[in-house]
C-alpha cells in the first residue's frame, strides 16, 4: 500500500507539473502585450473553466491526499533509522584530570 501511494505521488506530481506547463497564462495573446487585455482583472470573473484547469484542480486535489496519506502512513510506521543503538558509557573518574 505504501509503495503504491509513492509511486501515485510521484506520478501524479509529473502530471502536475506538465499539466500547468501546457496552459496558456493569462493574457497570453498578442493584444496583451500593448496593453488591450486590461479587461481581464486579477480576482475577477473569468467565466467557466476551462479542461486544462479543471485537470488542474483533479490533479492538485489527488496530489494533496496523497500527501497527507503518506505522512499519515509514515508517522504511523516503525520509525527506524541506520544508527544502532547503543547505551551511553559512563566515565569514570580517573586520577589524571585535574580538579
Amino acid at each position: 500500500m505504501y509503495m503504491f501511494l509513492v509511486v501515485l505521488h510521484v506520478t501524479v506530481g509529473l502530471a502536475l507539473i506538465l499539466i500547468v506547463l501546457l496552459q496558456t497564462g493569462k493574457g497570453a495573446d498578442i493584444g496583451a502585450t500593448f496593453g488591450s487585455g486590461s479587461s481581464q482583472t486579477l480576482f475577477g470573473a473569468r467565466g467557466p473553466q476551462s479542461f486544462l484547469g479543471k485537470i488542474t484542480t483533479a490533479a492538485a486535489v489527488l496530489f494533496m491526499v496523497t500527501s497527507l496519506s503518506l505522512a499519515v502512513i509514515s508517522s504511523k510506521r516503525g520509525a527506524s533509522t541506520v544508527v544502532p543503538e547503543s547505551t551511553p558509557t559512563e566515565q569514570s573518574e580517573s586520577s589524571d584530570i585535574p580538579k
